[in-house]
């Protein structure tokens, strides 16, 4: 009797070392995975040191306008992408009198805070008219705070991405590079749509090519800047309404 219970008690420390050593490849596995990311160019981390209305608090960058504005816009990086890539483009629309705000995501990945922007929008009651933006899966993630807060912002801004949940498309600004076809494929609205031509997917931010990506035809300044024109209008067409 005290054999097999020796047994047993071998037999359940044999199984936690095997599923303990299983948890530690998925551990290493993953902490390897989400270590290689797409580091931000030099012209984004330029941005950063040359500018005095922007500023760091806690895991967010805040790109502040010359005057006062009751508008901004929350902005969630791509998947495995560091987040002041996203600089330069974020610097041209606060130049147009919008407040940008920089979400820092764990592990450089939205899935992991996709709500980040409701303790945003909670701490800042002087912005009257939110809008959450995001590239890529960035943008799938603000596509689903906006679907799940529709009453806490005023729009949704998409690049390199589409509607994932349940928004209004009249309400939701999409823009893709047109050799970025797999987001058309997934775009049933017809709604606020922009193609832009000959720019490609890793180009809404400065952190180099991108795997599977097709080389753009266009500059990444090119890029951001058809990107930035049309958030103008969108903005000049709501305000109009």
């Amino acid at each position: 009797m005290k054999a097999t219970r020796l047994s047993r008690r071998k037999k359940w420390l044999i199984a936690g070392g095997i599923v303990l050593l299983i948890l530690a490849i998925l551990a290493g596995v993953f902490f390897w995975y989400v270590s290689d990311y797409y580091r931000a160019e030099d012209v984004a981390l330029e941005v950063m040191a040359q500018d005095s209305g922007i500023s760091q608090q806690d895991n967010l960058t805040i790109l502040s306008p010359t005057y006062p504005t009751d508008t901004a816009i929350i902005f969630y990086p791509g998947a495995r992408v560091e987040a002041e890539a996203y600089l330069p483009l974020l610097d041209q629309i606060r130049q147009t009198g919008v407040t940008c705000i920089l979400v820092h995501m764990p592990f450089h990945m939205a899935i992991f805070d996709a709500d980040a922007a409701e303790k945003i929008i909670s701490q800042v009651p002087e912005i009257q008219h939110w809008y959450i933006a995001g590239h890529s899966m960035g943008g799938a993630m603000a596509s689903k705070f906006a679907s799940d807060h529709s009453d806490q912002v005023d729009g949704l801004i998409l690049m390199g991405a589409y509607i994932y949940g349940d928004y209004p498309d009249e309400d939701t600004l999409t823009i893709y590079g047109s050799l970025n076809q797999s987001v058309e494929d997934y775009i049933d609205y017809t709604e606020n749509i922009v193609e832009i031509e000959g720019g490609n997917h890793a180009q809404f931010g400065n952190y180099g090519p991108q795997k599977g990506d097709l080389p753009a035809t266009i500059s990444a300044e090119e890029q951001q800047r058809q990107t930035v024109q049309a958030i103008e209008a969108f903005f000049a067409q709501r305000t109009s309404r």
